[in-house]
């Protein structure tokens, strides 16, 4: 029997070492775990700290009606974290905390998931107050009962901090005051009260000694903290996603916190309608963030005069006014994300260094920003609708002279327009000087116009162009006349076998050799001729238009008397004019003297085409060969005419 007691003895002792030695191991390995899941609830100046982290243990008692206890080693545990508080074992809760007296090590307490009634509550909160515990976080609580006034004790607390998230207030009709007096009056440093649709908070009763104050995601309006004069230590205030819409208002809340440096009042409904509306911000605001609201161009007249860092990212903002608030202070500028159409003057930021303009609606930047604005050292401006074109040519060259000031160069920036270029790297889009230099280029065009005109006037002179155009509208006005005569008239009628065209100098041939040849015998030829046959009271041009109308072929004694007479020249034009346009085979050359082709003018052209494309009936010298020229031309002349009315004949005879 002795023996089996002192095996069991020293059996029970080996096991408390183990257990010991066990525990210590687990304490030491989940050390920094913890820490890293408990500190990461606290503000940064705590998380640095080494801080000695306990779990737990739950032993569970079969002889009692209660299943569990918190077994804690005291004076051992800096970090302390708690689930699942209900109203069944909140006394054990606060016997577990009143272990933790001032002076203990424990300075940091994490509870969540609490679900008590408000009494529990306060006096979950009034132990830890009077406790060691500097840090305290408490996340996702619901209360359970109505709420009613509590006399808290704010004396003699190391509280440094309090974090509060999602809490949950089920009483729908209590005294608000009662809930936000005892948070507004505790005299920490910091308070963070996050996600918990909370609709108020009260001004601290006495001069508080908050620094820092977090109400985000909540549902805060413009009457928080007006005419509040007990804020006076307060640096640093957060109200981002709240239900703010009064940028005014926003400025009068800060007028008082005089030591007030950071503001963030981001994802908000602010806005700012100006018309004269006086604005009055906090002197030493030095950090004011603004962005996701809808405040537009007006916001500019509403600024703190000594901010140093400004972000209105995610606006309504077209323009930067030229009249905008001297802001010396002002050195980085956050704009990105708005409407802007193009880079902001500097002329009311003269200490500005960093500006953001991504993703606004810029498409050509102004080239002379960096001139405007000497201080800034970076400048970004990627992600916008960049139109590739000239005026963008400036503002990469402007890269490439600021020395890397572009942030985000090249890949932020790429052609959005037009569509053939876009997503092109503005570094590798490129454009000739010529396309861009507008003097060049139109210098450049007014000289090449001037060489084409030049070039046209030479050939219009070598060509005698404006000859030719006048005869082609007086042919066109003829043949209009015609056609539109008076009634009964059946316009141009074959009446004769050819007209004959010839120089006045080479009339005593044609009067001599050519009519009374042709003229003679039973197939006479009736030849149409000038002296003959033009009609009185008409114009030259009309009758010689007519003549070639009336005549199956036309005849021209060529000689070098020819080619000097105008006449002539307008007799060839229009035979010319007929031959391509009724596609007939009307004309016959007959070279009366040879012409050397130095005499024949520029203008006869035609004449000598048609020397080197048909062929031409030369005048013989030799009397023994002008039967067979005869014969010749009067086959070339071979038609038989119609039967006109002989009174038709007559008259035109």
């Amino acid at each position: 029997m002795t023996q089996n007691t002192s095996f069991l003895r020293n059996f029970l002792l080996y096991k408390c070492l183990f257990a010991l030695t066990f525990w210590n191991h687990v304490i030491l390995s989940v050390e920094d775990e913890l820490f890293t899941s408990v500190s990461g609830n606290f503000p940064e100046d705590v998380s640095n700290k080494k801080i000695k982290s306990l779990p737990l243990l739950y032993a569970k008692d079969h002889q009692s009606k209660d299943n569990s206890d918190w077994i804690v080693i005291q004076n051992t545990t800096e970090s302390l974290s708690l689930s699942e508080i209900r109203n069944d074992n909140v006394k054990k809760l606060l016997a577990l905390l009143s272990n933790f007296k001032q002076g203990s090590r424990l300075q940091n307490l994490t509870l969540t998931n609490v679900s008590v009634d408000w009494n529990a509550l306060m006096k979950i909160f009034q132990t830890v107050w009077h406790s060691s515990i500097e840090y305290f976080n408490i996340n996702s609580v619901t209360q359970l009962s109505h709420i009613k006034r509590y006399d808290f004790d704010y004396s003699g607390t190391s509280m440094k901090a309090l974090t509060m998230k999602k809490i949950l207030i089920t009483d729908l009709y209590f005294t608000q005051d009662d809930l936000y007096r005892i948070f507004a009056n505790m005299n920490i440093a910091d308070m963070t009260i996050a996600d918990s649709d909370m609709i108020h908070m009260l001004c601290p009763s006495s001069k508080s000694r908050f620094r820092y104050i977090n109400f985000s995601k909540n549902d805060l309006t413009d009457f928080l903290f007006q005419n509040c004069f007990n804020l006076l230590q307060l640096e640093t205030l957060i109200l981002q996603k709240n239900k703010f819409e009064s940028l005014r208002k926003v400025s009068f809340m800060t007028s008082h916190m005089k030591s007030l440096r950071y503001l963030d009042m981001s994802n908000n409904l602010l806005r700012h309608d100006g018309a004269g509306v006086q604005c009055q911000w906090a002197e030493s605001l030095a950090e004011l963030d603004l962005s996701s609201n809808q405040l537009a161009d007006a916001v500019f007249e509403c600024l703190p005069a000594n901010v140093r860092k400004l972000s209105l990212q995610n606006n309504q903002i077209s323009n930067v006014p030229s009249e905008v608030a001297e802001l010396k202070s002002l050195e980085e500028l956050n704009l990105a994300s708005n409407r802007l159409a193009d880079l902001p003057g500097c002329s009311g930021f003269t200490s500005l260094q960093f500006l953001n303009v991504e993703m606004n609606s810029i498409l050509t930047p102004s080239a002379d920003f960096f001139q405007s604005c000497p201080r800034v050292r970076e400048l970004q401006a990627g992600h916008n609708p960049f139109k590739c074109s000239c005026e963008l040519q400036a503002f990469i060259r402007l890269e490439r002279r600021s020395g890397g000031k572009l942030s985000g160069w090249p890949a932020a920036y790429a052609c959005e327009y037009p569509e053939g270029l876009r997503g092109t790297e503005l570094q590798d889009f490129h454009l000739s000087p010529l396309a861009c230099n507008t003097t060049l280029l139109l210098v450049t065009a007014l000289l090449l116009t001037l060489l084409l005109v030049a070039a046209v006037a030479f050939l219009c002179i070598c060509l005698d162009v404006p000859w030719y155009v006048r005869m082609t509208w007086q042919w066109t006005q003829t043949k209009r006349r015609a056609r539109h005569g008076p009634p009964g008239d059946q316009g141009p009628v074959l009446q004769f076998h050819a007209f004959v065209s010839y120089s006045e100098r080479d009339s005593l041939w044609v009067k001599s050799e050519l009519i009374p040849n042709l003229e003679k015998g039973d197939g006479c030829v009736q030849l149409c001729q000038h002296e003959r046959n033009f009609v009185p009271g008409k114009s030259i041009v009309e009758n010689i238009i007519n003549c070639i109308e009336k005549s199956y072929k036309s005849i021209f004694v060529l000689s070098p008397n020819f080619v000097q007479s105008e006449w002539c020249h307008y007799e060839l034009y229009f035979a010319h004019h007929k031959l391509f346009s009724e596609n007939s085979n009307s004309l016959i050359l007959i070279l009366l003297e040879p012409i050397p082709p130095y005499l024949i003018p520029a203008r006869y052209h035609k004449l000598k085409a048609l020397m080197a494309k048909r062929t031409y009936l030369e005048w013989p010298k030799e009397r023994s060969k002008r039967a067979l020229f005869w014969a010749n031309l009067r086959a070339a002349i071979n038609i038989n005419l119609p039967k006109a009315d002989e009174n038709l004949y007559e008259e035109t005879d």
